[in-house]
């Protein structure tokens, strides 16, 4: 509700078969629990009021009555507490009984929405009792008129892109899910009573499912699964709680649990991603009904987000996924590559190899996409070309790394041709300024694209996605190449894709890839203190995984400075305070809206991941684009 922030819960009562009452009861317990925990929505398990498993006792009328007289009760008794619920419960209407799931907040029953898909097969028996969902009509039922069937949405009034739709167990695992409707609909949140057994393996299946279904919908889905207390007679069910978003799982419940299991959805991520999709139609078909509600304005302005976020948004947290990415991403990178070259027939390619972390992937990607074509890495020139700001540490990683890696490897210093230029245009060689750096990069471009002349080669750009961003790049110097292989990887994870192949490799190549590691990142254009590095690019623009973080949220989900500030200043919380977190942000913007004109004329790349930059891909934006909106709101946190 805050930040486009909302919590939900799937919650897993200990029921007992038949007993209403005391179900009614241990129902009341949890959403009670999920109000006082921030929860704008709770849901529980299917048929949750009587149980699931009642058999033929679903054929008995007493039953069906003690399921809505409990209803009645959980409505009187949860009209103070401001959370929309759905609870399982079984409706009989006009000769025919339904499986639903009864939506009320504050006392009042927005909807019944109705199983579409009935199974009766292998273990399950729901068609000797229930009918399947039908178009929506107006019933009687705990004394308030409401509609049941098929095709029920539920729009908040008051919270921004929260729109709720309800789909029944059975009806997620069917080729054509209800829930498809309700989404092109509008809603954005999925809740889903449910009662699936338990058996061998299927827990992992149910996951996925859940999962990738929340991604088809570019929505949150809420699977709330019934467990402990259901008969076991034929069956066990292990309350199974997923709660989804856009492809990811927010939160999940162990098997064999009772209790809440919670998430906080991004709605405004989700309305973003159905925006950017211009194969994601919104629809407003005529037999879907549209039931509004409202939270009070003191439950909207009282909640707190508490969603973590990771710091690394581009590199994932779990070791196995992480390898298997940046493994991903190098073969992307190398086919990339591979494919330019045999279309034109190149045999030769030529890098600035620095001794610095984006020369480092740029020439293990130059050899990978050599290996696939199955030339001689011979045919890969790596070329130290040092000049004022060039360390000895830096000079001799190169030298190790390219006799590593068995490609050609030559040294030409630039400072004489530099020196003869700075006399060319009265240039003082002790002025350190834009011009003094900047000559330096050029140089060496002009080197590598003559000689590149010379061998009928490609000159592989080394630059990254985060240093585009930010503009680090000299223009028409390190900014231009031929072909660029890490245009598309930011800087974080370009140290993670380094690392990835140091681990994998021994001996002097493994070392000096460490020490690249281990090495502040430079730009090496101005001279040396006392022979170590005196120009250190994070003291100058700022800590790249902060320039990360900011590039993600801003290109990915399109968020404003004050939610992407926010939500740093939660990332980085112990590591950066908020004024220095402001700080940075503030030059993100500056540059990120000054700098544009590099980004317009990019050459080809490789896009490997969600977010880039390059004019024919990703990012298309004027290059005398304002950027005074963006900075007076960072201005005014």
């Amino acid at each position: 509700m805050k930040d486009g922030f909302f919590r939900v819960a799937a919650a897993t009562p200990l029921v007992r078969v038949a007993d209403v009452k005391g179900n009614a009861r241990r129902i009341r317990g949890l959403i009670e629990e999920a109000a006082a925990k921030g929860c704008g929505a709770v849901c529980l398990p299917e048929l949750a009021i009587t149980a699931y498993t009642c058999g033929d006792l679903f054929q008995n009328r007493t039953l069906i009555a003690g399921a809505e007289k409990g209803m009645e009760t959980l409505l009187e008794e949860t009209k103070n507490l401001d959370i929309l619920c759905v609870v399982g419960v079984p409706v009989a209407w006009q000769g025919s009984l339904y499986n639903c799931g009864a939506v009320f907040h504050r006392g009042r029953l927005l909807g019944l929405g109705a199983k579409s898909f009935i199974p009766n097969y292998g273990e399950y028996y729901e068609a000797r009792y229930f009918a399947p969902a039908r178009p929506a009509q107006e019933i009687l039922y705990c004394g308030q008129r409401v509609m049941l069937g098929q095709g029920l949405v539920f729009p908040c009034e008051n919270v921004e892109g929260l729109v709720f739709g309800v789909e029944i167990c059975e009806d997620l695992w069917g080729s054509q899910p209800p829930s498809a409707v309700l989404a092109t609909n509008g809603a954005t949140v999925i809740l889903n009573p449910s009662c699936s057994n338990e058996v061998a393996g299927k827990a992992q299946y149910r996951r996925d499912l859940v999962r990738m279904w929340s991604g088809h919908l570019l929505g949150a889905y809420v699977y709330a699964d019934a467990g402990l207390g259901e008969s076991t007679g034929d069956m066990v069910f292990a309350g199974h709680n997923v709660i989804g978003e856009n492809g990811t799982v927010l939160g999940e419940s162990s098997l064999f649990s009772t209790g809440l299991t919670m998430g906080e959805i991004d709605l405004e991520s989700l309305v973003q991603e159905r925006r950017r999709s211009n194969v994601w139609k919104d629809r407003r078909d005529q037999d879907v009904v549209r039931v509004s509600f409202a939270y009070q304005a003191k439950t909207v302005e009282a909640f707190q987000p508490e969603r973590v976020f990771v710091q690394q948004p581009f590199v994932p947290g779990d070791p196995a996924t992480r390898s298997q990415r940046c493994q991903e991403i190098i073969t992307m990178q190398a086919q990339g590559l591979a494919t330019r070259l045999r279309h034109i027939g190149c045999k030769n390619v030529l890098i600035a190899l620095s001794g610095g972390l984006d020369s480092t992937l740029a020439a293990l990607v130059a050899v990978r996409a050599f290996d696939l074509l199955g030339l001689d890495r011979k045919g890969i020139l790596t070329i130290s070309m040092p000049c004022f700001g060039t360390t000895d540490r830096t000079k001799r990683n190169a030298e190790r790394m390219a006799r590593g890696l068995g490609v050609d490897f030559m040294e030409i210093s630039i400072a004489a041709s530099v020196l003869s230029h700075f006399k060319d245009i009265g240039q003082d060689p002790e002025n350190y300024d834009v011009a003094f750096e900047n000559a330096q990069a050029r140089e060496r471009t002009q080197v590598l694209m003559d000689m590149a002349n010379q061998r009928n080669g490609l000159v592989i750009g080394t630059g990254d996605l985060s240093e585009l961003v930010l503009g680090w790049a000299t223009y028409n110097g390190d900014h231009m190449s031929m072909y660029a292989v890490n245009a598309d990887v930011p800087k974080t994870l370009v140290r993670h894709l380094v690392r990835f192949e140091a681990d994998r490799l021994e001996g002097e190549l493994r070392a000096a890839l460490y020490d690249v590691l281990d090495t502040p990142v430079s730009p090496e254009l101005l001279p040396p203190k006392d022979g170590e590095i005196a120009q250190k690019t994070e003291e100058l623009v700022g800590p790249y995984e902060l320039h990360d973080f900011f590039l993600y949220h801003l290109l990915r989900h399109g968020f404003g400075p004050g939610k992407i500030y926010r939500m740093a200043c939660r990332a980085f919380a112990g590591s950066y305070s908020e004024e220095v977190v402001k700080g940075w942000l503030k030059v993100f913007f500056r540059r990120f809206f000054t700098q544009q004109f590099k980004r317009s004329c990019l050459p080809d790349g490789p896009k490997v991941g969600t977010v880039g930059v390059s004019p024919r891909g990703d990012w298309r934006m004027p290059s005398d684009a304002s950027g005074a909106l963006w900075l007076e709101e960072v201005e005014a946190l």
